[in-house]
């Protein structure tokens, strides 16, 4: 504990604290009181009126106060920003694979391929080239945050638990003048993962920029965005019966055999973003306790620009011994498989917002937005044909099975009306107008009842989306998996309730799917042989998810728990019920620890395990089904805020050996084991 003595932003040592004395000051401003004592020379008053005058200059010492914060979303329809949150809510769930409310399965370990563990689908339309599966570490441009900083501000994480799992992030964000910021984010994922050939390199990173100008009529919100991804496959280990069968030969993770020794993924994406609106007539504001909250225009006209590159590629240099690929159809050892994906958007909007007269919260606001966006795409795919001996060895020649270059139209719609503070209707309508995927839409709406903090709020959802087959399901050319397929449009309608009381902590939503038409990855009679597929019949799915914080003094008790049915099961696999706990007790200790000591359980019930098709990236229904056992896991942690600084020590699964050796979530890939986490997150405001 320590060691906080020796951080370079320790404040002063007369900044109050709670539990600290107050300590005399030695700097009285009343000089008479020292004069009546002590008899000072003339150089002596000088030293001292210098020293008062030489402590004034730092007497202001930056917090988070002095930080605010936003995104793209919450400026949608108004300038607004909020606090920064330096709190330590979910501090130690800083991986996105275990994220409580959104939890992913993967094939081990932070930085493998991952999809989601619940139904969580996805409400975009158009073109997607349908490969998603390492989505959780992408940065995309809905994912920046901008900032309005007073004070330079730098926040430093590391997570790690040795070679096994590390992630290192940065955000550095500063203003140059009052209305320009600047700033960058920098995410690295390096880990070794628990078994052979897990060992990841990701980096993530963006430049971001806001610009407001002095009249706050004009903003540009601006990024340049890089992703580069390399991940291992493997092909699972050898080894099925892994936590079953008597102890092996093989003592430790790391030297369990594995059927893929040189075969990788690689993704990398390039791109710029650049959104421009303007505010144009009466400007309104509201305000909260004297200070501005948030600028309202009346009118606004908006010009987005957003380019970027995306590449996928996988790579393959050893024979299949083992039977991990389905077939070959260019080479039996090399595979050279690419996907270059170009993307240019150019989109209009205009809004319009009628309001009453108000200093304060609003009361009475009609709103409509009405947009054009043109997404002009482009796609080249490529494998590796023939080799060439020449006069200085073999050289790879690379086949270009497809390229094509379309443009699609979107036109959209938003209308809105927020009658006082009680009662927000949004209304969303998105319809693709022409081009390769005329006939998508996305029609959005939802009612907000609100009763104040007390009562709660009940917000009432419906929506409706037909969305065109991703390439990889309908087109797709490789040197193991080759599809030509003919599908229709996916359908979901969906109607949702939820009720959230904030004074009570509490979240219920109920959530009912019908999917039609839907679209998913299964295997041929061979059990490996990954194909999409088609179910012509409806899905009906209900879900039910309950959040609920309870506290009894210093003790805190947060539950999440998920019931998800369907009528599919043998389609639609996910967990019939999810469940996240966490129990802890909050202290203060040695007057300058703000702390938490609790344990975490995570838990869903056993369901039909899907696979993974190497090569392909996605996961997909096997057979024979396999059904593995399910057990609660237990993490113990710590964690705790000591001046500017966050920190946890965490053992993750600690309860492995109770119930079981182990866990699977994928079929023929093992969970990770138990393991000793440290995280520190340290916050700069100079």
């Amino acid at each position: 504990m320590s060691a906080g003595y020796a951080f370079a932003q320790y404040p002063p040592s007369n900044q109050n604290y709670p539990g600290r004395q107050q300590r005399p000051s030695f700097n009285n401003t009343d000089t008479s009181t020292n004069r009546a004592s002590k008899n000072l020379t003339g150089d002596q008053e000088i030293d001292a009126e210098r020293k008062k005058e030489e402590s004034r200059h730092d007497s202001v010492v930056f917090t988070s106060k002095f930080i605010r914060v936003t995104n793209e979303r919450l400026l949608s329809d108004s300038t607004q920003v909020f606090p920064l949150d330096t709190g330590l809510t979910n501090f130690e769930n800083y991986s996105p694979l275990y994220q409580p409310r959104s939890p992913k399965i993967s094939l081990g370990s932070l930085g493998l391929p991952e999809r989601p563990l619940l139904f969580e689908p996805g409400r975009t339309i158009g073109f997607d080239p349908g490969v998603h599966f390492l989505d959780a570490y992408l940065l995309a441009p809905e994912d920046i945050n901008y900032y309005k900083a007073r004070a330079p501000y730098t926040n430093l994480s590391l997570f790690s638990s040795g070679v096994k799992e590390q992630l290192f992030k940065v955000t550095h964000t500063q203003n140059i003048n009052p209305q320009l910021n600047i700033g960058a984010n920098l995410n690295v994922i390096g880990s070794h993962g628990f078994y052979p050939r897990q060992n990841v390199s990701e980096i993530s990173g963006a430049v971001f920029s806001w610009y407001e100008s002095k009249s706050k009529r004009y903003n540009l919100l601006a990024n340049v965005i890089w992703n580069n991804m390399k991940t291992p496959e493997n092909g699972s280990i050898l080894n099925d019966s892994l936590f079953t069968a008597p102890q092996n030969s093989y003592t430790t993770a790391q030297n369990q055999p594995i059927r893929l020794q040189n075969s990788s993924d690689v993704i990398r994406t390039k791109g710029i973003y650049l959104k421009n609106y303007y505010y144009i007539g009466k400007i309104d504001s509201t305000k909260k306790k004297g200070v501005s909250s948030s600028v309202l225009p009346t009118q606004r006209v908006g010009y987005t620009f957003y380019y970027n590159t995306s590449k996928y590629l996988f790579l393959q240099n050893e024979p299949d011994t083992y039977g991990v690929f389905p077939d070959y159809y260019f080479s039996a050892k090399y595979s050279h498989d690419s996907l270059a994906v170009t993307h240019l958007q150019n989109s209009f909007s205009y809004s319009f917002y009628l309001r009453g007269k108000s200093t304060g919260v609003i009361k009475n606001e009609v709103k409509l937005d009405l947009g054009l966006v043109q997404d002009i795409w482009g796609y080249k795919q490529f494998v590796t044909d023939t080799g060439i001996i020449n006069t200085y060895g073999r050289i790879i020649q690379q086949d270009k099975k497809q390229n094509n270059s379309f443009q699609d139209l979107t036109v959209k719609a938003r209308a809105g009306y927020r009658f006082s503070n009680r009662i927000l209707l949004d209304v969303d309508l998105q319809q693709v107008a022409q081009g390769r995927d005329f006939g998508d839409f996305l029609y959005d709406a939802k009612l907000t009842l609100s009763g104040g903090r007390k009562a709660g709020r009940i917000i009432l959802g419906a929506y409706s989306q037909n969305s065109s087959p991703p390439l990889v399901y309908t087109d797709w050319v490789s040197n193991h998996f080759i599809f030509h397929n003919k599908f229709s449009n996916q359908k979901i309608n969906s109607v949702s309730f939820n009720y959230v009381n904030d004074a009570l902590q509490l979240d219920l939503k109920a959530e009912y799917f019908l999917i039609s038409d839907y679209l998913y990855f299964t295997a041929q009679p061979n059990g490996i042989d990954a194909t999409p597929a088609q179910l012509h019949g409806p899905i009906n799915l209900l879900k039910v998810s309950l959040g609920k914080n309870l506290t009894f003094r210093k003790w805190h008790f947060d539950n999440y728990v998920v019931y998800q049915k369907t009528d599919n099961e043998s389609v639609l696999r996910t967990p019939e019920v999810y469940t996240y706990s966490s129990l802890y007790y909050s202290m203060f200790l040695f007057h300058v620890l703000h702390s938490n000591l609790g344990t975490n359980v995570r838990f869903n019930t056993a369901y039909v395990a899907p696979s993974y098709a190497v090569g392909l990236g996605q996961f997909y229904n096997s057979t024979p089904n396999v059904t593995f056992s399910s057990y609660p896991v237990a993490s113990v942690f710590f964690k705790a805020t000591l001046i500017r600084t966050n920190l946890f020590i965490q053992y993750d699964y600690a309860n492995q050996g109770l119930f079981s050796k182990g866990y699977y979530m994928v079929n023929r890939y093992p969970g990770p084991n138990s393991l000793l986490k440290i995280g520190v997150s340290w916050t700069f405001y100079n």
